[in-house]
């Protein structure tokens, strides 16, 4: 189990994006930002052992037709913000991008990043612009819209590919219980097989889209100011 994983009651992928280190040779800080499969499922002890690790702000990227109750009451002090990832209505993409496993693995990360920056920016400037505390963001299982938006914070503050597409590949092995908790098969095995055929690995993705990619100067170009980028580097790294 990788020392960053947070053990919440009803959640199953959540880890803290602390720890991992810069190529300037500093490291990310504890606390401060945590990505995570969907928050739904907290239980009351899941809710304050979040809180006990600092969350004050939790971003949802689910769209719409994805959110159900909670299976407890959210605090009154977390703020929650729904900034919907994939730009499900946006059907001459997604008609491709849906038709197959791909959808559940980095392959679709660069072409979803050159359709809709826009989105991803939305997300990163949230985060940057959070209130003190720390700030957990979401999907479903905590695996793919999670780890596009955790492959883009962590490359603008210079942890090396290699890192990032590390900590991705936890995710296979904690989803692994959440498929269990829900009765429903494991879709690990289905993705490594398919990536395999196409001779690549999730892993392998990330570094290719990361080396093919300059991700400051396309979320710049989206948007991005150089406020937003400094209040996370701020957030994430310190001064």
């Amino acid at each position: 189990m990788s020392p960053r994983h947070l053990d919440w009651e009803g959640c199953f992928n959540a880890r803290d994006l602390g720890g991992l280190p810069t190529t300037d040779g500093r490291m990310t800080r504890r606390g401060a930002v945590v990505r995570a499969d969907t928050l739904d499922g907290l239980t009351a002890a899941g809710w304050a052992t979040l809180l006990e690790h600092g969350v004050q702000t939790v971003i949802d990227l689910r769209n719409d037709d994805e959110r159900g109750p909670d299976a407890a009451a959210r605090p009154a002090g977390v703020t929650t913000l729904r900034l919907p990832l994939d730009g499900s209505e946006d059907r001459e993409f997604w008609n491709v991008w849906e038709s197959g496993p791909q959808f559940g693995t980095p392959l679709y990360y660069g072409a979803h990043l050159d359709r809709f920056p826009e989105r991803s920016v939305a997300v990163i400037s949230a985060i940057a612009r959070a209130e003190p505390g720390g700030v957990a963001f979401h999907c479903v299982g905590g695996r793919d819209r999670a780890g596009q938006i955790a492959m883009l914070l962590l490359a603008l503050v210079d942890v090396a590919p290699q890192d990032i597409a590390a900590d991705y590949e936890l995710s296979i092995d904690r989803l692994r219980a959440r498929y269990a908790a829900r009765g429903e098969e494991d879709q690990g095995p289905l993705l490594e097989a398919f990536l395999a055929d196409r001779g690549t690995s999730a892993g392998e993705e990330i570094v290719a889209t990361l080396s093919g990619v300059d991700v400051e100067a396309r979320l710049r170009d989206a948007g991005l100011c150089d406020g937003d980028i400094a209040a996370l580097r701020r957030r994430l790294v310190g001064s």
